[in-house]
């Protein structure tokens, strides 16, 4: 019998109920934790296992299935959150999330299973705490502009350059990554006007999907697809909804770089802005073209092309 597992995981312990057998167990989120459980679940015959992105504590349960060869899904868990009050629960223990992602799995039809690359998790780190060091970098800036103690400036100035030494190396390591993943990949991305390194990188971390699907799915998936919003006679405002939120934000900066210095994208954006668009939905619109192009170059293995 084909079973759905559901995994509620928390920092010390994992949650862990099977449907429709209705085994329930839990064990602790450790190495040795994870290995009772897929097997376990081995035993169990789990078909689909679901669990809650918890902000990092599920990487290395994820990285167990998955290498065990089990297909695995992370949950959205403002989605999962839903679902339990659609069904009709309100109480909210980590036996009940267990079972609510158990039976989340079993009705989920569009199943997306997570894989494992060694050097995409790389990638994906380095580009997370590059970003990180980014923003402390520009933290202190602020901070050392409101400074004026003369030793206070001191230490704010080593800060700054011990995070600019930094940055400057992580940058040097997530090209060396980049290269190991996928060379030609990573080549044609940085030959777009426009896309610098750490947009590529983001690209190549946070979407492995890219080139391998079709245009509406790649631009929902990312979060710039503008969905309907009618009821009878009513038509309502069309808006984009979901996707990847850190990958759209780093989209949303690299299309400024081509709206300025792609004469497509700027003739583009002009000409939305022109019509009437706001300057918001007329950049959205062109994130949905880059994104969309993209996807084509990666699917057809070709070059860039400008189009008039």
């Amino acid at each position: 019998m084909l079973s759905f597992a559901g995994i509620d995981v928390a920092k010390n312990s994992l949650a862990i109920h099977v449907r429709p057998r209705n085994v329930v167990f839990s064990a602790p989120n450790t190495a040795q934790g994870h290995a009772e459980i897929v097997r376990c679940l081995a035993e169990l015959e789990v078909e689909k296992v679901l669990l809650e992105a918890t902000g990092g504590y599920e990487k290395r349960i994820v990285k167990a299935l998955v290498q065990a060869g089990f297909n695995v899904c992370l949950a959205d868990p403002l989605r999962a959150r839903k679902f339990a009050e659609a069904m009709g629960k309100q109480a909210k223990t980590d036996p009940i999330d267990a079972a609510m992602l158990a039976e989340y799995a079993e009705k989920l039809e569009h199943f997306a299973p997570q894989t494992h690359c060694p050097a995409r998790d790389e990638l994906r780190e380095l580009v997370q705490v590059r970003d990180r060091l980014v923003q402390q970098r520009d933290d202190e800036k602020r901070r050392r502009q409101k400074a004026f103690c003369e030793q206070a400036i001191a230490v704010f100035d080593a800060h700054i350059a011990y995070l600019r030494d930094q940055i400057k190396y992580l940058e040097s390591e997530i090209d060396r990554i980049m290269k190991t993943l996928d060379s030609d990949k990573a080549r044609r991305l940085l030959a777009v006007k426009g896309l610098g390194r750490i947009t590529a990188a983001s690209l190549l971390s946070y979407l492995p999907e890219l080139g391998a699907l079709q245009r509406g799915q790649i631009a929902a998936l990312v979060g710039v697809a503008p969905y309907n919003r009618d009821s009878g006679k009513h038509e309502g405002k069309r808006q984009i909804k979901g996707g990847r939120g850190k990958l759209r934000r780093v989209l949303y900066m690299a299309t400024w770089a081509m709206i300025r210095y792609n004469h497509e994208f700027s003739t583009r954006y002009k000409g939305l802005t022109a019509r009437g668009k706001c300057a918001k939905v007329a950049l959205v619109a062109c994130m949905r073209i880059l994104i969309v192009r993209l996807n084509a170059m990666m699917r057809d293995g070709v070059e860039w092309r400008e189009q008039a």
